[in-house]
């Protein structure tokens, strides 16, 4: 099982629709990618081709 990094200030902030949307920031920390097509994914993961770039 991975473990996720304490969240720290600018790992995250709240949509308008109230989901909390992690930053590349926390991205990063965490050290992978979910492959769940994160707004900020640094892996340069797309959903739609199921690879990374």
């Amino acid at each position: 099982m991975k473990r996720n990094p304490p969240l720290e200030e600018g790992d995250f902030y709240w949509s308008e629709s109230g989901y909390r949307v992690f930053t590349e920031q926390y991205l990063l920390k965490r050290g992978y990618c979910c492959e769940s097509g994160c707004r900020h994914c640094p892996y340069g993961f797309n959903v739609k081709t199921g690879q990374k770039m």
